[in-house]
């Protein structure tokens, strides 16, 4: 029996370091890529069989100043899903840390339909042009020590100005690696990309936020986890049980 086409993918990309040429370790050492995992899996049961969730790999551990190394690898990423199974695959991209960043930065490709950013890297003279036209979800711990929230809050006013339709959610007393409230990290994401892909419901709340016109302030966009959102029915969409 002859396999369906996807109707939809999810890539997914890891976080790194700001330099290091040298190529992630393999397997469970790649410690980022690791961290990932548990996302992954969480996606890929709510989401549905006919949704190709993906991981990226990076031939270098680093972003390494303008040579942006994870963006060319997501760049080819997407080129290969494109000539795979079509210019009509909507793509949403799943990163964490430089990994967000690097989806930030490729969310112009045609096939980009939204980008779901966790503990994103942010830094203030990053473009936001390519944004236009895309749903952009950033989620940040408030205790974060590795990237900045405050950064992260501002690229979505940014953003917003420049087309795209934009939303952060604030987890309060998480940390940059996600461990901790890790199931609340996972539920929530796998409600977003399962959201933007239209294979499940975004929170309410998130759908108002990224309906704001381009003028709002960046404060307007941002939610808290703990009091705008009810985690509880996306519980069994990731698979975690109360």
């Amino acid at each position: 029996m002859a396999q369906r086409p996807p109707s939809a993918a999810v890539l997914v990309l890891h976080g790194g370091r700001e330099t290091g040429t040298e190529p992630p370790p393999p397997g469970l050492l790649n410690l980022p890529g690791t961290r990932m995992r548990p996302f992954v899996r969480a996606v890929t049961r709510a989401a549905g069989e006919d949704v190709l969730v993906r991981q990226v790999r990076y031939a270098h551990r680093g972003w390494n100043g303008t040579r942006a190394d994870p963006l060319g690898d997501t760049v080819a990423a997407l080129d290969a899903l494109r000539e795979e199974a079509g210019d009509g695959l909507p793509v949403v991209l799943l990163g964490h840390s430089m990994g967000a960043r690097a989806a930030l930065r490729a969310a112009g490709h045609p096939l980009v339909r939204g980008v779901v950013g966790l503990a994103p890297w942010c830094p203030p003279g990053d473009p936001v042009t390519q944004l236009a036209g895309r749903d952009v979800v950033l989620v940040h711990s408030n205790r974060d020590r590795m990237t900045s929230p405050q950064a992260t809050q501002s690229l979505t006013a940014r953003a917003r100005r420049a087309g795209a339709r934009t939303c952060m959610v604030t987890v309060r007393g998480g940390d940059h690696a996600m461990l901790r409230r890790a199931s609340a990290w996972h539920r929530l994401t796998t409600g977003l990309v399962t959201g933007l892909l239209g294979s499940g419901s975004l929170p309410g709340p998130v759908g108002e936020a990224l309906a704001l016109p381009p003028t709002a302030e960046a404060t307007d966009g941002t939610l808290d986890l703990d009091l705008d959102l009810d985690l509880g029915p996306l519980r069994a969409r990731a698979g975690v049980r109360p």
